[in-house]
C-alpha cells in the first residue's frame, strides 16, 4: 500500500503559486506566504483565480503531483494532467468494459449498494447512540426495501430511478442527525446549485473534495477517471471517480459535515447569505474544514476487504486499485467499501 502524504491546500484567492527549484512557493503580491518541498507532497488544492506559474505545473507534473483548480466557493474548475501514465491496455480494457452494458449496470449497482449501506449504517449508529426513533427506523428499513431493489434494477434508467428515492429517503431526516445547534443548522433536502443552507453548502464542498481525491487515486493506478460506468461522458467531467464516490460520500462526507457542526466546530456565524438567498462559507470556516479534512484522512482503519490498516485518506487509492485489480480479471468481483 502507497504512503499519505500530504495534500497542499491553498485558501487565500488571491494566492500565486511558482517553484523555486524543487519547491512550491505560495505568494500574494509577490510577497511570499509559505514553501514546502515537492517531494513532501501529493496534491496541490488551491480556491482562487490567479493561478499558478507553467514551471509549477511543469514541476507537479515531473513529480506526479496533482494539481486542481476551484473557485474561492468551492465549485471545481480544473485539474491540470500531465503525459498520460499507467498500462494501457488496462485503460483499454476499461473502455471496452464501459461499452459493454451488463458489466456497466453490474459496477453501478455495486457503487449505489455501497452508497445505500452506508447511509443507512450512518442511521443505524444514530439509534445505537441516542435510542429509538420511529422515523429513523422507518426510514432505515425503507433503505433496506431500496438496496434490493437497486439489486434487482434491470437497466441504468432503473438503477438512477431507485438511487434517487434512497437518497431522498435518506436525507428525509437527516436534520435528526444533528443534535447540536439544531436550530441554526436546518435541513430541508439535498439542493447544490445554488446550497440553500448551510449544511448543503458543506456538503457540496465536502464531496467535491472526495470527487478530486477519487479522480487522482485512479490516475494513480493507471485508470481513465473520465470515462465512468454509470455516469454519462461529458466534457471534462471525471465520470468514473464521481461513479466510485458513491460509495464513499456517508463515510468520508456526510460524517465530517455532521461532526463538525454537533462538535461546535463550525457555527452560524461562519456562513454568508448571499442576495439569491444561497450560503457560502468564509474563509476561517473553509480553513477549519479543510484542516479538519486532513486530520480525518490520517485517522486509521481497517480496510474491510484487505484486511489491513490504511489511512482514510487512502480510501479512494485503494478502491481504485481494487477496480483495476477487477477489470484486469484478478479478482472474480469488486469489493465495495461497505463501513463498519
Amino acid at each position: 500500500m502507497r504512503k499519505l502524504l500530504n495534500t497542499l491546500y491553498v485558501t487565500t484567492p488571491e494566492a500565486y503559486l511558482s517553484k523555486d527549484g524543487l519547491n512550491v512557493v505560495v505568494s500574494v503580491d509577490k510577497e511570499e506566504l509559505f514553501r514546502i518541498p515537492i517531494m513532501n507532497v501529493e496534491s496541490i488544492v488551491t480556491f482562487g483565480y490567479m493561478g499558478a506559474s507553467p514551471g509549477l505545473m511543469k514541476l507537479c507534473m515531473d513529480n506526479n503531483v496533482s494539481l486542481s483548480f476551484m473557485s474561492p466557493q468551492g465549485r471545481f474548475i480544473c485539474r491540470v494532467q500531465g503525459a498520460t501514465r499507467g498500462n494501457v491496455l488496462l485503460r483499454k480494457k476499461q473502455y471496452s468494459l464501459t461499452e459493454d452494458e451488463n458489466v456497466a449496470l453490474h459496477l453501478a449497482k455495486l457503487f449505489i449498494t455501497g452508497k445505500v449501506f452506508n447511509t443507512r449504517n450512518i442511521l443505524q449508529r444514530y439509534i445505537r447512540d441516542n435510542g429509538a426513533n420511529e422515523e429513523v427506523e422507518y426510514v432505515i428499513k425503507q433503505l433496506e426495501w431500496r438496496k434490493k431493489c437497486i439489486l434487482q434494477a434491470e437497466n441504468m434508467s432503473m438503477l438512477r430511478g431507485e438511487e434517487g428515492r434512497a437518497a431522498n429517503t435518506y436525507f428525509d431526516v437527516f436534520n435528526h442527525l444533528i443534535l447540536h445547534q439544531k436550530e441554526d443548522f436546518q435541513f430541508n433536502g439535498r439542493n447544490r446549485r445554488p446550497p440553500k443552507d448551510e449544511i448543503n453548502a458543506m456538503l457540496s464542498f465536502v464531496y467535491t473534495l472526495i470527487a478530486n481525491d477519487m479522480a487522482a487515486a485512479l490516475e494513480s493506478v493507471g485508470l481513465d477517471p473520465y470515462v465512468g460506468f454509470m455516469h454519462t461522458l461529458r466534457p471534462g467531467r471525471t465520470s468514473l471517480a464521481l461513479d466510485m464516490m458513491e460509495e464513499l460520500r456517508a463515510y468520508m462526507g456526510d460524517r465530517l459535515v455532521l461532526s463538525m457542526i454537533n462538535r461546535k466546530q463550525l457555527t452560524k456565524r461562519d456562513f454568508i447569505r448571499q442576495s439569491d438567498e444561497s450560503f457560502v462559507m468564509t474563509d476561517e470556516c473553509r480553513k477549519t474544514l479543510l484542516t479538519t479534512w486532513q486530520k480525518r484522512k490520517k485517522e486509521m482503519i481497517e480496510h474491510p476487504y484487505l484486511k489491513e490498516k490504511i489511512p482514510i485518506g487512502l480510501l479512494p487509492y485503494a478502491q481504485a486499485m481494487l477496480l483495476a485489480r477487477f477489470l484486469r480479471d484478478d479478482l472474480d468481483d469488486y469489493p465495495v467499501f461497505l463501513m463498519r
